[in-house]
């Protein structure tokens, strides 16, 4: 997963975690029922979509073709961080981009009400990475070992949530904050410096690959209740989702068919995971055994989501009563069958 907000002040790390439940209010988890294809355009409309080359976003690489044919041309532009696509997106150099799954809320606290959430992308379970040798079979044996954290990062937000969850302390481990890239994660773990980390796709697969690591797989913070297990999600402009509104519908139209069509075949997502991100095959069909494709983010889990990092000091102000107005389920339930 990529770094999304690092940066942003990090005060304190109590989470309250809200026992309501998941509600899916967009696509929902792999396979969603699309209605049929929509007529074409009249008139051919450009959208300008950011996205990064992640395992859960190569989708985007298969739908400028069937787009085209719908009357909409995409150009595409990537990014390394969430973060850089987001700042975009706010500038409105971009129509629609890929996001952190709490951006929308995070740029609201700032000022910035252009965005408009659209669906989630994927979810997969996030175990911590473990050296060889190492062993974390419960949430406590986590206290005392050195950990590998992005402050502020998606996942470290899903891993802190977790923590509280289950009783553990975050200062009663030795938190070690990485800098850069997910490679240097690794690297810390390769060398011994640390004992677990918690990072991100492929850098979760790698110490596995090469045996120096393995995951803690009784350890799975992508379940907080407080965060949720959305990966990223795609986030549009106020002006995209009204004078382009028919054509952001048939992006999501386009984009949910090539998800369901990876979702069917792990050997395909497998081999579009290589050809999108550049990761060799064998670590992309790691990858594509453990992630599934379609959303599982809602308006209740990202108001959860704002409540939450209100309250880790990373927001400013809660802007959960704010978001009804800035997620455009509806758009998505548009070109889903009933």
């Amino acid at each position: 997963m990529t770094d999304q907000t690092r940066g942003l002040p990090r005060r304190a790390v109590t989470v309250t975690l809200l026992a309501t439940p998941f509600i899916l209010r967009s696509v929902r988890a792999q396979a969603a029922s699309l209605i049929d294809r929509p007529a074409p355009l009249p008139m051919l409309v450009k959208l300008t979509v950011g996205a990064a080359k992640v395992a859960h976003l190569s989708p985007v690489a298969m739908i400028a073709d069937d787009l085209k044919a719908l009357g909409v041309e995409i150009e595409v532009v990537n990014f390394v961080r969430y973060a850089d696509a987001r700042t975009a997106l706010a500038a409105g150099s971009l129509d629609i981009a890929s996001v952190g799954p709490a951006d929308v809320p995070i740029a609201m606290s700032q000022g910035i009400t252009n965005l408009v959430a659209l669906m989630g992308v994927g979810s997969q379970p996030k175990y911590p990475v473990v050296r060889k040798g190492v062993t974390l079979d419960q949430w406590s044996d986590l206290e005392g070992k050195k950990v590998a954290v992005a402050s502020a990062s998606a996942v470290w937000f899903q891993f802190v949530a977790s923590l509280q969850e289950h009783g553990v302390a975050y200062n009663k481990l030795q938190a070690v904050n990485i800098q850069g890239a997910g490679s240097n994660f690794d690297d810390a773990l390769k060398r011994g410096e640390v004992d677990a980390l918690i990072t991100w796709e492929p850098f979760e697969s790698l110490p596995l690959a090469e045996g120096y690591g393995s995951w803690a797989t009784g350890l799975d913070y992508s379940k907080s209740k407080a965060v949720g297990a959305e990966l990223g999600m795609f986030a549009a402009t106020q002006a995209a989702v009204t004078v382009k509104r028919e054509a952001v519908r048939r992006f999501i139209w386009a984009y949910v068919n090539a998800q369901n069509t990876l979702a069917a075949s792990p050997d395909k997502f497998a081999e579009a995971i290589a050809a999108y991100t550049g990761i060799s095959l064998d670590i992309s069909r790691r990858i594509s055994v453990n992630t599934k494709l379609g959303a599982v983010l809602s308006l209740d889990q990202m108001q959860r989501q704002a409540k939450a990092f209100n309250e880790l000091g990373v927001i400013t102000r809660d802007v959960s009563a704010e978001l009804p107005a800035h997620f455009a389920g509806d758009l998505v339930n548009s070109v889903l069958k009933a």
